[in-house]
């Protein structure tokens, strides 16, 4: 066989082919140069969609708050529900067996809080000047403290503000109660409904990508988001079970009234970082300068709860949740302003999910494995 002709025809081929290549490459239009203009332009939209999506997220906050808020326990509760699909549970049944059990929890809460919260109300003017008196004679320790108080009109003060603007922050609250009730009712339906369409939904959306490798990733994130999720709130429910224990115990050692309550306010207030241990520490010590003539005994059960809350928060949770679920202090701040500014104290309680939820999906994109393989 004549191999040399054979081989002069395929380099023959492979030539005209490269020639062919490069006139077209020749034909299309060059890529254009990005210069600082185009980058700023390009920042500049990006700056204003985040502009304009902040102003609908605020604008639409009587929706959007509770379908959050819905779509984030429902996600917890699918969790657990699959798991007690294992029992032979059906996760739809297991979802809103859950979800009632949640509901009956969260109205068994509001009523305890209910009764307390209004005594809390109509005893406030003599509470205020009760605290006002006994703070007095340790601020009469100081000069500086001294001549800001002489200012004032007298010891009471506080106690007459309060009742001048009684009338309007009722007002304020009374005018907050339909919405409230609102966002409820949307709040019980959206949970509801997701935890009826949850499979369904995650289905929809896994298909609705064509390649097999972006659904893949899809599952992989919605798998992280829920192990998260799921790991974040029920250790964190736990360990803050037993900080409201430590806390009753902290009341009834201090000689606090009703220290059940305390408990109670420890628990559901250490889901809001940050702003729930400084709104607890501070309620303990109005009640410990109420309750005790000496500042020590006063300021004891508020230094007590500081402590152990600090303690939590920085060594038992980091070392049951290691590095796994750990999120930038400072993002949590930000994260915590912004949403408090958004949706008040249900966007301080969503701040650390709906950050978690962030860094999740910013790790699953991030991450590139070199063989994908089927998520377990």
């Amino acid at each position: 066989m004549d191999t040399s002709g054979h081989t002069a025809a395929y380099y023959k081929l492979k030539r005209i082919a490269e020639e062919e290549k490069a006139s077209v490459e020749a034909a299309l239009p060059a890529e254009p140069k990005r210069d600082g203009i185009d980058l700023m332009v390009a920042w500049s939209i990006i700056g204003l969609f985040v502009i304009a999506g902040s102003a609908a997220v605020y604008s639409m906050e009587t929706i959007l708050m509770p379908i959050t808020l819905a779509v984030v326990v429902g996600i917890v509760l699918g969790r657990a529900a699959d798991s007690l699909a294992k029992f032979g549970l059906p996760p739809i049944m297991g979802g809103l067996l859950l979800a009632l059990f949640f509901v009956l929890g969260l109205a068994s809460v509001v009523s305890a809080l209910l009764g307390p919260m209004t005594d809390l109300a109509q005893k406030a003017p003599a509470l205020a000047e009760g605290v006002v008196e006994r703070v007095l004679p340790f601020i009469e320790r100081f000069e500086w403290l001294r001549l800001a108080v002489a200012r004032g009109t007298g010891n009471g003060a506080l106690a007459d503000t309060v009742m001048k603007n009684a009338g309007p922050v009722l007002g304020v609250v009374a005018a907050g109660l339909t919405p409230a009730l609102v966002q409820t009712l949307i709040f019980l339906a959206a949970l509801g409904l997701f935890l009826l369409g949850r499979l369904h939904l995650r289905r929809t959306i896994i298909l609705a990508f064509n390649s097999r490798e972006r659904r893949l990733s899809t599952i992989r994130i919605m798998n992280a988001i829920e192990t998260a999720l799921a790991q974040y709130f029920s250790i964190a429910s736990l360990i803050y079970l037993a900080l409201g224990v430590v806390t009753m115990l902290i009341a009834l050692v201090g000689g606090l009234a009703m220290p059940p309550l305390w408990g109670l306010f420890a628990f559901v207030s250490s889901f809001i970082p940050y702003l729930g241990v400084t709104m607890m520490t501070l309620a303990l010590l109005v009640g410990g300068l109420m309750t005790h003539e000496a500042i020590l005994l006063a300021l004891a059960p508020a230094a007590v709860f500081f402590v152990v809350h600090l303690v939590m928060e920085n060594l038992v949770i980091p070392s049951i949740l290691g590095n796994r679920l750990e999120v930038n202090p400072f993002l949590v701040f930000v994260a915590i302003i912004f949403w408090t500014w958004m949706w008040g104290a249900v966007g301080a309680m969503l701040a650390l999910p709906l950050s978690l939820i962030a860094m999740t999906i910013f790790e699953e994109v991030r991450e590139q494995q070199a063989e994908r393989q089927l998520p377990a």
